[in-house]
């Protein structure tokens, strides 16, 4: 499921921003559906330009039918009355999904040690100083068996002994959830450091259920500015 929302606080419409000939939302969704890793890949919108933009290429696409604070909240209308097992959260602006950390990610709910994992996400390594203290770049602490600690917009951990060298991650905007996982997450009124961050998977950490993170091993560009644009062209 691809949750997408028109107006973007700080970067209105950037779903429908131009990308090499395409539209970042199609860019997502090609790519999503070229993993073949996946049922079924539907966008969930909240605007006829959306909607029309991903129908017209040949896409599925459906409406929400009431406004929502995050994305996961949006699929999870969406899926509520589908008879599915594991729902795939793609980000819209996240346009260069491949099918080795789609894989990754969905085998951590395999086998015996898999039954426990309720939430899943991607994650890569972070190297310039200039991202790593980026608000726009979520980072992760993770404890050693790869489970999320803390999400937040400020540098994680905070660099003190400048004897040892940290290891920075970004949060990828890729999740897995069981599916009743994912109801149980929209039953939960807003937590307070989601409230103060704006990062919705906190929800989840602040009701004691801990996210799985897969190390990515490609380099991907999330698309929250238009900075991030340029950066996407030239990756693209």
């Amino acid at each position: 499921m691809i949750p997408a929302r028109y107006a973007a606080s700080r970067f209105p419409g950037k779903l429908m921003a131009q990308l090499g000939g395409k539209s970042v939302l199609m860019h997502c969704y090609d790519s999503a559906v070229a993993t073949g890793v996946f049922d079924d890949v539907i966008v969930v919108c909240d605007s006829e330009i959306l909607y029309n933009e991903v129908v017209s290429h040949g896409g599925k696409a459906m409406f929400s039918k009431k406004q929502h604070e995050s994305g996961s909240d949006r699929i999870a209308e969406a899926v509520a009355d589908l008879d599915v097992d594991i729902v795939v959260n793609v980000q819209g602006d996240t346009p260069f999904i491949t099918r080795e950390p789609m894989e990754k990610l969905l085998q951590v709910f395999e086998g015996e040690e898999g039954k426990s994992v309720q939430v899943a996400s991607l994650m890569q390594e972070l190297h310039e100083e200039q991202y790593i203290q980026d608000p726009n770049y979520v980072k992760v602490a993770v404890d050693l068996n790869f489970n999320s600690l803390m999400f937040s917009r400020s540098p994680i951990p905070y660099h003190r002994d400048k004897t040892v060298k940290p290891t920075y991650y970004e949060h990828i905007g890729v999740y897995a959830f069981r599916k009743e996982a994912l109801l149980k997450f929209t039953s939960w009124p807003i937590t307070p450091l989601e409230a103060a961050e704006k990062v919705e998977c906190l929800r989840y950490l602040e009701h004691g259920i801990p996210l799985k993170m897969v190390v990515s091993e490609f380099t991907t560009v999330e698309i929250d500015t238009p900075e991030d644009l340029i950066k996407a062209e030239k990756y693209l």
